[in-house]
């Protein structure tokens, strides 16, 4: 693994993020991969278990490296419509997760939009667990996220986790409204992290828990990821959290 990206805890997750991350088509950064499979480990530490979802898995990039995170016996949820950018695209994450390890005993390929999915439609795909993990990754619109928000926001097991991708991306510069009012709406939800960007294209991401969880990350975190802290943090006005970066410097004042 390169010296600028943290340990995911996970040899499997180690061996694909270094040799086969890169050959599957796809957006999200190899640094919040490691990040968020290294709080899936962290999850199994503290004694959280359970399925994962990825709405909107495109061709498997980050969704095969979640998966690779798992306990034997946890499955991988991904759920896309997978009609973009041709009719192929299923079969093609398909192929990526035979390929890169993730047979299907260890996922569900579900073609679906899930801003149309009730939370008992999720929860029916999970075999009736409640999910430990959400990352999503669909379209990108305020009405789309909210949805997939508050999908998200009803399955998720206690000391699970909810992953924003394409926060503060600058193509989608209203989305942080749509986040905003979640939270104000659901206070037992808070931020826990924020990732920073890689690059343009491998954009920042926002980790949400339960408050009642918050303190108890955070103290890991402050632990498992210090090389990587960016000291200043986020204001999320009152709240505050840790934001994870490849560059921690400060402004310089002249």
């Amino acid at each position: 693994m390169p010296a600028n990206i943290p340990s995911p805890g996970h040899p499997a997750v180690e061996a694909y993020l270094a040799n086969g991350y890169d050959s599957v088509v796809g957006m999200s950064s190899r640094f919040a991969a490691a990040i968020c499979t290294r709080l899936l480990r962290l999850q199994t530490e503290e004694g959280v278990t359970g399925p994962i979802a990825e709405i909107g898995a495109f061709e498997g990039r980050f969704f095969i490296a979640l998966a690779h995170a798992l306990e034997p016996g946890e499955i991988a949820l991904g759920i896309d419509i997978f009609s973009w950018p041709d009719a192929q695209v299923k079969d093609r994450f398909e192929a990526n997760c035979l390929k890169h390890g993730i047979g299907p005993e260890r996922r569900r390929t579900i073609k679906g939009d899930a801003g149309a999915m009730t939370q008992a439609d999720l929860l029916a795909h999970a075999g009736g667990e409640r999910l430990r993990l959400i990352h999503i990754d669909g379209e990108h619109s305020r009405n789309a996220l909210a949805r997939d928000l508050t999908l998200a926001t009803a399955c998720l097991g206690e000391g699970g986790l909810i992953v924003l991708d394409d926060m503060l991306h600058p193509g989608y510069p209203t989305l942080m409204v749509t986040v905003q009012a979640h939270l104000e709406a659901n206070p037992d939800i808070v931020p826990l992290c924020v990732i920073d960007r890689e690059t343009i294209v491998g954009a920042t991401k926002f980790v949400l828990c339960q408050r009642a969880w918050f303190e108890r990350y955070q103290t890991r975190l402050l632990e498992i990821f210090q090389d990587w802290i960016w000291p200043l943090g986020a204001d999320f006005e009152p709240h505050w959290c840790l934001v994870l970066s490849q560059d921690t410097r400060l402004a310089e004042i002249v």
